[in-house]
């Protein structure tokens, strides 16, 4: 049954709300309703993804250049934190299906929306609700997962999670550049958009019932003590390196390379899914804590191979080094923060979780659009670098966070 506490202080959904006993979902990582959460966030991140590094060239294209570009990516980004703080008050007040509708619905339509101009005033707008509704499947995804699975397996779930909406980074990435560049911008738009739209079909099977929600101030206090915020901070250093990468690298390689772009891309986003799910699989055995040192060096060692912009073999060995970190660092966070609270406060820490992904990407974005105008490319990926050594320190210090004791809901 749905967790009742006072002031309804979190929302979840428990292994009973979906049908299933304890016995049966202790053999069954993926029922009914985990496969259409998977579907729901395959093809939400999907459209999302053809489109995350096509909206910046769009933008340099109408003239904005770099920091147009950086602009974009950071407006959609802050619109997905502001909304990632309300959606679990929206899932209390309207329902798992009704939310999850509604947020591919504003992806469907802002894709829509960049085909009427290039313009930086209309890009903006689009980007805001780009934003919240990837807030919307963003913040939902992770903790619904967190109680369809059995706890035993909960690392397991989160990597099966995190192929689903890893393998549309794959795909989505390099395609929405190639087509973008082959086919013009306005039919990699309308794809999007058709993607969103056709997910809805999916979306229409996730649970409807309303969860309950943590008050506003709630959700970022109490956090002091709760061995939620170093994992975050962890986590926000690989995304502002992400938000870089993946925002700039089309426009950091020299022209003469630059049909490289779509490869490197696919390296990055190849790997990180299945490094994701390899890393919690080893994570239920060993720990996911040890496993934050190796990431982020990992992610630092790529990052820096960066700075050889004009080589094609090192972008792309740069790239996939990255994504294989990259993807150790989300599930390992992630599996902490979801083994340090209860179940009631799974949306608490799905949020939290997103909220350093999206903020961090934003971040990177942003401040890189603006100090590579002055340094340059190869610098500005250099300092970058730093960004992901700099987070060794609470790496080290979160490493023996192996697995605690399970919160029974």
């Amino acid at each position: 049954m749905r967790s009742r506490r006072g002031h309804g202080e979190s929302w979840a959904v428990t292994v009973s709300d979906t049908g299933l006993s304890s016995t049966t979902a202790s053999r069954l990582i993926a029922g009914r309703q985990m496969i259409l959460l998977l579907l729901v966030s395959f093809g939400s991140f999907f459209g999302f993804y053809l489109l995350l590094s096509v909206v910046p060239l769009y933008a340099a294209a109408g003239g904005a250049g770099a920091s147009g570009a950086g602009a974009a990516t950071g407006v959609m980004m802050l619109a997905t934190v502001l909304m990632e703080l309300a959606v679990a008050r929206l899932v209390a007040g309207f329902g798992y299906r009704t939310v999850a509708s509604a947020g591919l619905l504003m992806l469907a339509a802002s894709a829509a929306a960049l085909t009427l101009s290039e313009r930086m005033p209309l890009v903006l707008a689009v980007c805001l609700l780009r934003g919240a509704g990837l807030a919307i499947v963003a913040v939902v995804g992770p903790a619904l997962t967190a109680e369809l699975v059995p706890v035993e397996r909960r690392g397991e779930g989160l990597g099966l999670y995190g192929v689903a909406v890893g393998v549309p980074a794959v795909i989505g990435l390099p395609l929405g550049v190639w087509l973008s560049s082959h086919l013009g911008f306005h039919l990699v738009f309308l794809i999007s958009g058709g993607v969103s739209v056709a997910t809805l079909v999916a979306a229409l099977g996730l649970p409807a019932q309303q969860g309950r929600s943590e008050r506003h101030g709630r959700m970022l206090g109490g956090l002091r003590g709760s061995g939620l915020v170093r994992p975050a901070v962890i986590f926000a250093a690989f995304t502002v390196v992400a938000g870089v990468v993946e925002t700039f690298l089309s426009l950091a390689m020299p022209a003469a390379v630059r049909a490289w772009v779509p490869l490197a891309l696919l390296a990055q986003t190849a790997i990180t899914p299945f490094a994701r799910w390899g890393a919690g699989r080893l994570g239920d055995r060993r720990g996911s804590g040890p496993l934050l040192v190796p990431a982020v060096l990992t992610a630092a060692i790529g990052t820096a191979g960066l700075v050889w912009v004009a080589s094609p073999i090192a972008v792309i060995a740069g790239m996939a080094l990255f994504g294989i970190g990259f993807g150790i660092g989300q599930n390992a966070t992630l599996a902490l923060m979801l083994e340090r609270v209860p179940p009631t406060e799974f949306g608490k820490a799905s949020a939290l979780w997103n909220l350093a992904f999206d903020g961090g990407f934003g971040i990177g974005a942003v401040g890189f659009g603006l100090l590579s105008a002055p340094v340059g490319y190869p610098t500005g990926f250099a300092v970058t670098a730093l960004v992901l050594v700099v987070a060794i320190a609470p790496a080290w210090r979160d490493r023996r966070g192996g697995r605690k004791a399970n919160h029974a809901s």
